[in-house]
Protein backbone atom coordinates (compact mmCIF):
# COMPACT_ATOMS: atom_id res chain seq x y z
CA UNK A 1 0.00 0.00 0.00
CA UNK A 2 1.52 3.63 -0.83
CA UNK A 3 2.12 6.41 1.22
CA UNK A 4 -0.31 9.15 2.29
CA UNK A 5 2.13 11.95 3.68
CA UNK A 6 -1.14 14.41 3.76
CA UNK A 7 -2.53 11.58 6.23
CA UNK A 8 0.84 11.05 8.30
CA UNK A 9 0.92 14.33 8.87
CA UNK A 10 -2.63 14.93 10.12
CA UNK A 11 -2.28 12.26 12.82
CA UNK A 12 0.44 14.15 14.32
CA UNK A 13 -1.79 17.25 15.05
CA UNK A 14 -3.14 17.98 18.83
CA UNK A 15 -6.84 18.77 17.79
CA UNK A 16 -10.18 17.00 18.67
CA UNK A 17 -9.95 14.85 15.48
CA UNK A 18 -6.71 13.06 17.16
CA UNK A 19 -7.47 13.07 20.64
CA UNK A 20 -8.95 10.05 22.00
CA UNK A 21 -12.89 11.18 22.23
CA UNK A 22 -15.83 8.92 23.21
CA UNK A 23 -18.66 10.54 21.32
CA UNK A 24 -20.58 7.12 20.08
CA UNK A 25 -22.65 8.41 17.07
CA UNK A 26 -24.48 11.48 15.35
CA UNK A 27 -27.46 11.30 18.19
CA UNK A 28 -24.78 11.54 20.94
CA UNK A 29 -22.82 14.36 19.24
CA UNK A 30 -26.57 16.25 18.71
CA UNK A 31 -26.65 16.04 22.58
CA UNK A 32 -23.51 17.35 23.20
CA UNK A 33 -24.10 20.63 21.00
CA UNK A 34 -27.14 21.14 22.58
CA UNK A 35 -25.43 21.62 25.80
CA UNK A 36 -22.61 23.48 24.29
CA UNK A 37 -24.57 26.18 22.87
CA UNK A 38 -25.01 27.10 26.45
CA UNK A 39 -21.53 27.27 27.30
CA UNK A 40 -20.41 29.11 24.86
CA UNK A 41 -23.01 31.61 25.39
CA UNK A 42 -22.19 31.22 29.80
CA UNK A 43 -18.77 30.35 30.68
CA UNK A 44 -16.99 31.66 33.26
CA UNK A 45 -13.75 31.15 31.80
CA UNK A 46 -11.95 32.32 28.46
CA UNK A 47 -12.49 28.81 26.82
CA UNK A 48 -15.42 30.16 24.54
CA UNK A 49 -12.82 29.40 21.72
CA UNK A 50 -12.24 25.79 21.91
CA UNK A 51 -15.88 24.90 22.84
CA UNK A 52 -16.45 26.79 19.11
CA UNK A 53 -13.45 23.92 17.74
CA UNK A 54 -15.15 21.41 19.75
CA UNK A 55 -18.76 22.25 18.44
CA UNK A 56 -17.24 22.04 14.55
CA UNK A 57 -15.51 18.50 15.55
CA UNK A 58 -19.47 17.37 17.13
CA UNK A 59 -20.59 18.77 13.39
CA UNK A 60 -18.02 16.53 11.48
CA UNK A 61 -19.62 13.74 13.34
CA UNK A 62 -22.96 14.56 11.85
CA UNK A 63 -21.94 15.61 8.66
CA UNK A 64 -22.19 19.00 8.50
CA UNK A 65 -19.14 20.24 7.06
CA UNK A 66 -20.31 24.05 6.31
CA UNK A 67 -21.06 24.36 10.19
CA UNK A 68 -17.95 23.24 11.44
CA UNK A 69 -16.16 25.63 9.04
CA UNK A 70 -18.45 28.16 10.38
CA UNK A 71 -17.89 27.49 14.17
CA UNK A 72 -13.67 27.55 13.29
CA UNK A 73 -14.11 30.71 11.91
CA UNK A 74 -15.59 31.67 14.71
CA UNK A 75 -13.38 30.06 17.50
CA UNK A 76 -10.80 32.01 15.55
CA UNK A 77 -12.65 35.18 15.90
CA UNK A 78 -13.29 34.70 19.70
CA UNK A 79 -9.25 33.31 20.20
CA UNK A 80 -8.02 36.68 18.95
CA UNK A 81 -10.35 38.43 21.13
CA UNK A 82 -9.77 36.77 24.26
CA UNK A 83 -5.84 35.60 23.99
CA UNK A 84 -4.42 38.81 21.91
CA UNK A 85 -0.80 37.86 23.56
CA UNK A 86 -0.83 34.10 23.10
CA UNK A 87 -3.03 33.48 20.22
CA UNK A 88 -0.75 31.45 18.21
CA UNK A 89 -0.11 28.91 20.61
CA UNK A 90 -4.52 28.78 21.29
CA UNK A 91 -5.07 28.54 18.08
CA UNK A 92 -3.09 25.12 17.40
CA UNK A 93 -6.09 22.79 17.83
CA UNK A 94 -8.21 25.17 16.20
CA UNK A 95 -5.90 25.27 12.82
CA UNK A 96 -5.57 21.72 13.54
CA UNK A 97 -9.27 21.11 12.88
CA UNK A 98 -9.07 23.06 10.04
CA UNK A 99 -6.80 21.01 8.45
CA UNK A 100 -9.10 17.75 9.08
CA UNK A 101 -12.34 19.05 8.24
CA UNK A 102 -11.11 20.13 4.99
CA UNK A 103 -9.34 16.75 4.69
CA UNK A 104 -12.99 15.10 4.41
CA UNK A 105 -13.89 17.62 1.70
CA UNK A 106 -10.93 16.78 -0.24
CA UNK A 107 -8.97 20.14 -0.01
CA UNK A 108 -5.86 19.01 -0.18
CA UNK A 109 -4.69 22.82 -0.54
CA UNK A 110 -6.47 24.30 2.09
CA UNK A 111 -4.96 20.96 4.43
CA UNK A 112 -1.78 22.17 3.19
CA UNK A 113 -2.51 26.00 4.12
CA UNK A 114 -3.22 24.93 8.07
CA UNK A 115 -0.63 22.24 7.96
CA UNK A 116 2.02 25.25 6.82
CA UNK A 117 0.22 27.43 9.67
CA UNK A 118 0.72 25.05 12.10
CA UNK A 119 4.01 23.75 11.45
CA UNK A 120 5.48 27.44 11.18
CA UNK A 121 3.40 28.15 15.19
CA UNK A 122 5.52 24.87 16.12
CA UNK A 123 8.80 26.09 14.64
CA UNK A 124 8.32 29.75 16.28
CA UNK A 125 7.93 27.45 19.77
CA UNK A 126 10.86 25.81 19.34
CA UNK A 127 9.15 22.68 19.39
CA UNK A 128 11.30 19.55 18.16
CA UNK A 129 8.09 18.06 17.03
CA UNK A 130 7.01 19.71 13.09
CA UNK A 131 2.80 19.39 13.76
CA UNK A 132 2.32 19.76 17.72
CA UNK A 133 3.94 21.42 20.62
CA UNK A 134 3.24 20.73 24.15
CA UNK A 135 2.37 23.38 25.52
CA UNK A 136 0.02 24.39 28.07
CA UNK A 137 -2.90 26.13 26.83
CA UNK A 138 -3.16 22.81 24.05
CA UNK A 139 -2.80 20.78 27.13
CA UNK A 140 -5.91 22.81 29.22
CA UNK A 141 -8.16 22.74 25.80
CA UNK A 142 -8.25 19.07 25.48
CA UNK A 143 -9.34 19.34 29.03
CA UNK A 144 -12.42 21.14 28.90
CA UNK A 145 -13.14 19.61 25.38
CA UNK A 146 -13.00 16.05 27.58
CA UNK A 147 -15.96 17.54 30.23
CA UNK A 148 -17.58 19.25 27.14
CA UNK A 149 -17.45 16.23 25.69
CA UNK A 150 -18.75 14.21 29.14
CA UNK A 151 -18.71 14.09 32.95
CA UNK A 152 -17.36 10.74 32.39
CA UNK A 153 -14.06 12.07 31.33
CA UNK A 154 -13.03 13.86 34.60
CA UNK A 155 -10.21 11.60 35.77
CA UNK A 156 -8.62 12.01 32.24
CA UNK A 157 -9.46 16.31 31.96
CA UNK A 158 -7.73 16.24 35.40
CA UNK A 159 -4.41 14.78 33.95
CA UNK A 160 -4.44 17.47 31.18
CA UNK A 161 -5.44 20.30 33.78
CA UNK A 162 -2.30 19.20 35.90
CA UNK A 163 0.15 18.94 32.82
CA UNK A 164 -1.19 22.48 31.97
CA UNK A 165 -0.26 23.64 35.55
CA UNK A 166 2.81 22.34 35.30
CA UNK A 167 3.71 25.02 32.67
CA UNK A 168 1.73 27.46 33.75
CA UNK A 169 1.15 26.73 37.98
CA UNK A 170 -0.03 30.04 38.49
CA UNK A 171 -2.94 30.22 36.24
CA UNK A 172 -6.64 30.62 37.46
CA UNK A 173 -8.45 29.11 34.56
CA UNK A 174 -6.19 26.17 34.81
CA UNK A 175 -7.10 25.67 38.52
CA UNK A 176 -10.36 26.42 37.68
CA UNK A 177 -10.37 23.39 35.21
CA UNK A 178 -8.59 20.90 37.64
CA UNK A 179 -11.36 21.70 40.26
CA UNK A 180 -14.52 21.03 37.60
CA UNK A 181 -12.68 17.87 36.74
CA UNK A 182 -12.11 16.75 40.25
CA UNK A 183 -15.89 17.35 41.06
CA UNK A 184 -16.25 15.40 37.37
CA UNK A 185 -14.74 12.90 38.16
CA UNK A 186 -16.42 12.50 41.86
CA UNK A 187 -19.98 12.52 40.27
CA UNK A 188 -19.00 9.16 38.33
CA UNK A 189 -17.21 7.18 41.33
CA UNK A 190 -18.96 8.81 44.04
CA UNK A 191 -16.11 8.20 46.54
CA UNK A 192 -15.11 10.34 49.67
CA UNK A 193 -11.40 10.52 48.54
CA UNK A 194 -12.51 12.50 45.17
CA UNK A 195 -15.09 14.10 47.44
CA UNK A 196 -12.43 15.60 50.13
CA UNK A 197 -10.33 16.66 46.85
CA UNK A 198 -12.68 18.69 44.79
CA UNK A 199 -14.07 19.84 48.03
CA UNK A 200 -10.47 21.25 48.71
CA UNK A 201 -10.48 22.45 44.67
CA UNK A 202 -13.48 24.42 44.22
CA UNK A 203 -12.67 25.69 47.88
CA UNK A 204 -9.91 27.53 46.06
CA UNK A 205 -11.41 28.55 43.07
CA UNK A 206 -13.82 30.17 44.85
CA UNK A 207 -11.98 31.93 47.08
CA UNK A 208 -10.34 33.63 44.41
CA UNK A 209 -13.29 34.24 42.59
CA UNK A 210 -16.53 34.84 44.38
CA UNK A 211 -18.15 35.73 41.38
CA UNK A 212 -18.10 32.67 39.77
CA UNK A 213 -21.33 30.95 39.95
CA UNK A 214 -20.34 27.37 38.44
CA UNK A 215 -17.70 27.32 40.95
CA UNK A 216 -20.54 27.95 43.64
CA UNK A 217 -23.03 25.45 42.65
CA UNK A 218 -20.22 22.82 42.43
CA UNK A 219 -19.23 23.23 46.25
CA UNK A 220 -22.54 23.54 47.60
CA UNK A 221 -23.24 20.05 45.76
CA UNK A 222 -20.02 18.94 47.18
CA UNK A 223 -20.82 20.16 51.01
CA UNK A 224 -24.53 19.04 51.03
CA UNK A 225 -23.27 16.30 52.60
CA UNK A 226 -21.00 17.60 55.42
CA UNK A 227 -22.17 21.33 55.57
CA UNK A 228 -25.64 21.64 54.61
CA UNK A 229 -26.21 25.14 56.16
CA UNK A 230 -23.29 26.56 53.78
CA UNK A 231 -24.07 24.31 50.50
CA UNK A 232 -27.44 26.20 51.02
CA UNK A 233 -26.05 29.56 51.31
CA UNK A 234 -24.40 28.76 48.60
CA UNK A 235 -27.01 28.04 46.46
CA UNK A 236 -29.35 30.83 47.18
CA UNK A 237 -26.37 32.84 45.76
CA UNK A 238 -26.13 31.16 42.83
CA UNK A 239 -30.27 31.25 42.08
CA UNK A 240 -30.00 35.22 42.75
CA UNK A 241 -26.75 35.41 41.05
CA UNK A 242 -26.38 33.43 38.01
CA UNK A 243 -28.48 33.90 34.52
CA UNK A 244 -26.74 30.92 33.22
CA UNK A 245 -29.60 27.78 32.22
CA UNK A 246 -27.50 24.91 33.48
CA UNK A 247 -26.12 26.80 36.64
CA UNK A 248 -29.64 26.96 37.94
CA UNK A 249 -30.73 23.58 36.67
CA UNK A 250 -27.62 22.48 38.79
CA UNK A 251 -28.77 24.57 41.27
CA UNK A 252 -32.41 23.51 41.27
CA UNK A 253 -31.08 19.64 42.12
CA UNK A 254 -29.99 21.28 45.32
CA UNK A 255 -33.16 22.19 46.80
CA UNK A 256 -35.11 19.05 45.31
CA UNK A 257 -34.83 16.87 48.78
CA UNK A 258 -35.75 19.68 50.98
CA UNK A 259 -38.43 22.13 48.70
CA UNK A 260 -40.12 20.46 45.30
CA UNK A 261 -41.54 24.41 45.34
CA UNK A 262 -38.33 25.74 45.31
CA UNK A 263 -36.48 23.21 43.16
CA UNK A 264 -39.91 24.11 40.66
CA UNK A 265 -39.47 27.82 40.94
CA UNK A 266 -36.36 27.56 39.91
CA UNK A 267 -36.45 25.41 37.17
CA UNK A 268 -39.32 27.70 36.10
CA UNK A 269 -36.89 30.28 36.39
CA UNK A 270 -34.00 29.22 34.15
CA UNK A 271 -37.24 27.64 31.19
CA UNK A 272 -37.55 31.63 31.18
CA UNK A 273 -33.85 31.95 29.96
CA UNK A 274 -33.65 29.33 27.95
CA UNK A 275 -37.19 27.49 27.04
CA UNK A 276 -35.41 25.03 24.22
CA UNK A 277 -33.08 23.40 26.96
CA UNK A 278 -34.68 19.99 27.17
CA UNK A 279 -32.78 19.30 30.20
CA UNK A 280 -35.01 22.01 32.72
CA UNK A 281 -38.40 19.93 30.76
CA UNK A 282 -37.03 16.71 32.04
CA UNK A 283 -35.94 18.05 35.60
CA UNK A 284 -39.00 19.68 36.24
CA UNK A 285 -40.84 17.15 35.14
CA UNK A 286 -38.65 14.71 37.83
CA UNK A 287 -39.63 17.38 40.37
CA UNK A 288 -43.68 16.43 39.50
CA UNK A 289 -43.03 12.74 39.71
CA UNK A 290 -41.46 13.37 42.99
CA UNK A 291 -43.86 15.21 44.32
CA UNK A 292 -46.35 12.44 43.28
CA UNK A 293 -43.82 9.53 45.11
CA UNK A 294 -43.40 11.63 48.21
CA UNK A 295 -47.09 12.55 48.54
CA UNK A 296 -46.31 16.33 47.95
CA UNK A 297 -48.82 16.95 45.68
CA UNK A 298 -49.58 19.77 43.72
CA UNK A 299 -52.41 22.32 45.44
CA UNK A 300 -54.51 20.93 42.66
CA UNK A 301 -53.72 17.20 43.72
CA UNK A 302 -51.91 14.31 42.39
CA UNK A 303 -53.69 14.34 38.89
CA UNK A 304 -52.69 17.20 38.04
CA UNK A 305 -48.89 16.29 39.43
CA UNK A 306 -48.96 14.06 36.68
CA UNK A 307 -50.51 16.25 33.86
CA UNK A 308 -47.13 18.09 34.78
CA UNK A 309 -45.05 15.70 34.77
CA UNK A 310 -46.45 14.43 30.91
CA UNK A 311 -46.31 17.61 29.77
CA UNK A 312 -43.06 18.41 30.87
CA UNK A 313 -41.60 14.69 29.71
CA UNK A 314 -43.16 15.40 26.72
CA UNK A 315 -42.13 19.12 26.12
CA UNK A 316 -38.43 17.51 26.32
CA UNK A 317 -39.33 14.64 24.06
CA UNK A 318 -40.50 17.56 21.24
CA UNK A 319 -36.66 19.47 22.21
CA UNK A 320 -35.07 16.60 21.72
CA UNK A 321 -36.57 13.24 20.18
CA UNK A 322 -33.74 11.32 20.94
CA UNK A 323 -33.22 11.50 23.85
CA UNK A 324 -33.76 8.48 26.23
CA UNK A 325 -34.77 9.19 29.44
CA UNK A 326 -37.82 11.72 29.08
CA UNK A 327 -39.13 8.69 27.26
CA UNK A 328 -38.28 6.33 29.86
CA UNK A 329 -40.30 8.81 32.48
CA UNK A 330 -43.17 9.34 30.20
CA UNK A 331 -43.26 5.70 30.14
CA UNK A 332 -43.36 5.62 33.49
CA UNK A 333 -46.25 8.50 33.80
CA UNK A 334 -48.69 6.42 31.74
CA UNK A 335 -48.62 3.46 34.04
CA UNK A 336 -51.25 4.21 36.12
CA UNK A 337 -54.31 5.06 33.57
CA UNK A 338 -52.54 4.11 30.28
CA UNK A 339 -50.78 0.82 31.16
CA UNK A 340 -51.11 -0.15 26.82
CA UNK A 341 -49.08 3.24 26.39
CA UNK A 342 -46.71 2.76 28.83
CA UNK A 343 -45.82 -0.99 27.06
CA UNK A 344 -45.32 0.06 23.66
CA UNK A 345 -43.00 2.76 24.82
CA UNK A 346 -41.05 0.26 26.55
CA UNK A 347 -41.33 -2.18 23.87
CA UNK A 348 -40.15 0.49 21.35
CA UNK A 349 -37.50 1.82 23.40
CA UNK A 350 -36.05 -1.97 23.35
CA UNK A 351 -35.59 -2.00 19.77
CA UNK A 352 -32.65 0.84 20.46
CA UNK A 353 -31.16 -1.46 23.02
CA UNK A 354 -28.24 -2.25 19.77
CA UNK A 355 -27.79 1.65 19.53
CA UNK A 356 -27.63 2.76 23.09
CA UNK A 357 -24.80 4.31 25.02
CA UNK A 358 -24.15 1.21 28.29
CA UNK A 359 -25.80 3.91 31.05
CA UNK A 360 -28.96 4.18 28.82
CA UNK A 361 -29.00 0.05 28.44
CA UNK A 362 -29.11 -0.33 32.16
CA UNK A 363 -31.81 2.26 32.05
CA UNK A 364 -33.85 0.64 29.57
CA UNK A 365 -33.42 -3.04 31.68
CA UNK A 366 -34.38 -1.63 34.73
CA UNK A 367 -37.63 -0.18 34.02
CA UNK A 368 -38.78 -2.60 32.31
CA UNK A 369 -38.22 -5.25 34.30
CA UNK A 370 -39.96 -3.07 36.89
CA UNK A 371 -42.98 -2.90 34.73
CA UNK A 372 -42.42 -7.16 34.14
CA UNK A 373 -42.41 -7.18 37.63
CA UNK A 374 -45.03 -4.67 39.14
CA UNK A 375 -47.38 -4.64 36.39
CA UNK A 376 -47.61 -7.83 35.03
CA UNK A 377 -46.41 -10.17 37.63
CA UNK A 378 -43.76 -11.74 35.97
CA UNK A 379 -40.74 -12.25 38.32
CA UNK A 380 -38.55 -14.74 35.94
CA UNK A 381 -39.11 -12.09 33.23
CA UNK A 382 -37.89 -9.01 35.17
CA UNK A 383 -35.03 -11.42 36.73
CA UNK A 384 -34.19 -11.70 33.28
CA UNK A 385 -34.30 -7.63 32.56
CA UNK A 386 -32.08 -7.30 35.86
CA UNK A 387 -29.70 -9.50 35.09
CA UNK A 388 -28.85 -8.44 31.91
CA UNK A 389 -28.55 -4.67 32.50
CA UNK A 390 -26.05 -5.58 35.81
CA UNK A 391 -24.68 -7.78 33.18
CA UNK A 392 -23.94 -4.62 31.09
CA UNK A 393 -20.02 -3.32 31.19
CA UNK A 394 -19.54 0.29 32.49
CA UNK A 395 -18.68 2.32 35.74
CA UNK A 396 -22.38 3.78 35.85
CA UNK A 397 -22.46 3.58 40.10
CA UNK A 398 -26.15 4.84 40.56
CA UNK A 399 -27.67 2.69 37.61
CA UNK A 400 -25.88 -0.68 38.97
CA UNK A 401 -26.97 -0.01 42.52
CA UNK A 402 -30.28 -0.02 41.31
CA UNK A 403 -30.12 -3.01 39.63
CA UNK A 404 -28.18 -4.70 41.89
CA UNK A 405 -30.58 -3.66 44.57
CA UNK A 406 -33.38 -5.33 42.55
CA UNK A 407 -31.84 -8.32 41.86
CA UNK A 408 -31.86 -8.94 45.79
CA UNK A 409 -34.96 -7.91 46.85
CA UNK A 410 -36.34 -10.50 44.04
CA UNK A 411 -34.46 -13.00 44.96
CA UNK A 412 -35.97 -12.96 48.21
CA UNK A 413 -39.33 -13.82 46.06
CA UNK A 414 -37.75 -17.56 44.65
CA UNK A 415 -36.58 -20.48 46.64
CA UNK A 416 -34.31 -23.10 47.03
CA UNK A 417 -31.47 -23.19 44.00
CA UNK A 418 -33.21 -20.62 42.32
CA UNK A 419 -32.80 -18.24 45.04
CA UNK A 420 -29.25 -18.91 45.29
CA UNK A 421 -28.68 -18.65 41.68
CA UNK A 422 -29.57 -15.06 41.95
CA UNK A 423 -27.16 -14.45 44.83
CA UNK A 424 -24.26 -16.51 42.64
CA UNK A 425 -25.08 -14.35 39.78
CA UNK A 426 -24.49 -10.97 42.09
CA UNK A 427 -21.69 -12.47 43.55
CA UNK A 428 -19.60 -13.57 39.95
CA UNK A 429 -20.32 -9.84 39.04
CA UNK A 430 -18.76 -8.15 41.98
CA UNK A 431 -15.89 -10.03 41.79
CA UNK A 432 -15.16 -9.21 38.46
CA UNK A 433 -15.32 -5.47 39.63
CA UNK A 434 -12.37 -5.10 41.22
CA UNK A 435 -12.32 -3.20 44.65
CA UNK A 436 -16.29 -3.89 45.14
CA UNK A 437 -17.52 -6.20 48.03
CA UNK A 438 -21.38 -7.55 48.92
CA UNK A 439 -20.72 -4.69 51.75
CA UNK A 440 -22.77 -2.32 49.20
CA UNK A 441 -25.08 -4.08 47.71
CA UNK A 442 -27.88 -2.16 50.12
CA UNK A 443 -26.59 0.87 48.89
CA UNK A 444 -29.06 2.30 46.47
CA UNK A 445 -28.73 6.60 47.21
CA UNK A 446 -27.67 8.28 43.76
CA UNK A 447 -28.65 10.59 41.93
CA UNK A 448 -31.60 10.30 39.13
CA UNK A 449 -30.01 9.35 35.65
CA UNK A 450 -30.11 11.98 33.65
CA UNK A 451 -29.88 12.90 29.88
Amino acid sequence: MGSRPLWQKLQALQCHFTWDFEVKDKIEAEHILQTLALKVEHTEYRNRGIYLATKAYLYHIRGCYKEALASLQEAEDVLKRDHPINFSRQVLVTYGNYAWVYYQLVNYEMVELYLGRVRQICRSLSSPEPYSAHVPEVHAQKGWSLLAVGLRNGEEAKKCFQMALRGDTSNLEFQAGLAISAHARWTHSWSDDDREEATRLMENVVHREPRNMEAKVHLAGLLKFTDSQRAEWLAGEVVRGSRSPEVLRQASKLYKRASLPRAISILRQAVALAPSYHLLHYDLGICYRDQIERGERSPEGEEESRAAAIQCFKRAVEMDPLSLFPRLQLANMYIRKTPHNAEELYRNLLEELPTASKRCQQAIYRHWGDFLLHQKGLKQEALEMYQAGYAVPGDHTWEKKQLKSRLLKLAVMFQGDRREAVYCFVRERENQAPGKGMENLGDTAGPEAQT
